[in-house]
């Protein structure tokens, strides 16, 4: 084999922009001037397919250079929560900074967190519904769930519904949860309000609380407001509704599914219940997975709830981009 000729600067980019997703991709290349741009772009076009030798010594190019390179200090905080904001929204945004900065001043919903779902739930389970709905939306999804879980049965459907029915919270809102668990999260955000709540939110809580949640508040709230529990239940993906896909839409989903996640997803199924994924492969691709599955050693609990977990994400963003029709319901609880 011939040595490899060094490569270029704008190759070495060129290699680079092709590891990132679109969107980072993109984001970069919009940083650049006409002439930048058009040798990178060249430059990827005639690349052709690129061996992992080159793609290694384009890293390797980016790491010299870094070496080279300072990053400033100054505004890593703004920066970084900035980011954040953009990427979980505002509420969930501060919080994380929160945990992050070591000298931040504590808030009550980071107070909160350090309780026990048992104890957060009896500070508040006499509070209006409204107040409730407001503090799981501030909490981690989890958390959130074993709240509502360890409210009373008779609070649950109420909470439920508002957050289902939550699009914003105001700073009145905010500032009344902050007189609650004695801290200031009012006096943070103000009178802005935080796109927050809705059906899928109202969703996720009732899978993660488990048990007769999901039977004590869907019936309640069906009574209630029947077009607003289709909505919930129109976001309550489970992966046993995976099973129900046809032949066409459990095709499109596999195409998209890492292979990894999707053998350890199966793992912890029933022959039975792997049939409609194996009936959307062909027999070559079916006896492949089969044969991973029986060679996976096994797998913990929680790693094939993650799996499977990952495998429901994809399936929801497909139904949301209309390639798949899921979870639509009927309507009916018993």
């Amino acid at each position: 084999m011939s040595e490899l000729q060094p490569i270029a600067a704008s190759e070495c980019a060129a290699v680079f922009l092709m590891l990132l997703d679109e969107a980072d991709a993109a984001a970069l290349l919009s940083r650049l001037g006409p002439d930048e741009l058009q040798r990178v772009g060249t430059a990827m076009i005639r690349l052709g397919e690129v061996e992992p030798a080159r793609i290694a010594e384009a890293i390797a190019g980016f790491v010299a250079e870094a070496d080279n390179a300072a990053l400033p200090a100054h505004g890593r905080a703004e920066q970084l929560g900035s980011l954040l904001n953009r990427a979980v929204g505002p509420v969930r945004g501060d919080s994380l900074m929160q945990r992050i900065m070591p000298d931040a001043r504590p808030q009550s919903v980071e107070i909160a967190r350090w309780l026990a779902p048992e104890v957060l739930a009896g500070l508040v389970e006499a509070e209006h519904p409204q107040v409730i709905a407001v503090l799981l939306l501030m909490l981690d999804a989890e958390a959130a769930g074993e709240v509502l879980a360890a409210l009373p049965p008779s609070v649950q459907p109420a909470v439920v519904e508002r957050v289902a029915r939550l699009e914003k919270v105001t700073g009145e809102a905010v500032s009344l949860l902050d007189t609650v668990l004695s801290a200031q999260i009012g006096e943070r955000f103000g009178a802005a309000a935080l796109v927050v709540g809705g059906a899928r939110e109202a969703a996720n809580l009732i899978n993660l609380a488990g048990g007769q949640v999901n039977r004590t508040v869907m019936p309640e709230i069906e009574r209630r407001d029947s077009p607003l529990a289709k909505a919930i239940e129109a976001e309550m993906l489970t992966f046993e509704m995976l099973f129900e896909l046809d032949p066409q839409s459990m095709g499109r989903l596999l195409r998209d599914v890492d292979n990894v996640q999707l053998v350890t997803a199966l793992k912890g199924l029933e022959e039975q219940d792997r049939a409609p994924f194996f009936a959307a492969m062909s027999s070559r691709a079916a006896d492949g997975v089969r044969d991973e599955i029986e060679l996976l050693s096994k797998v913990k609990r929680k790693d094939v709830l993650a799996a499977q977990k990952a495998v429901i994400e994809l399936a929801r963003r497909l139904r949301d981009e209309g390639e798949i029709a899921l979870g639509a319901g009927d309507g009916e609880f018993v």
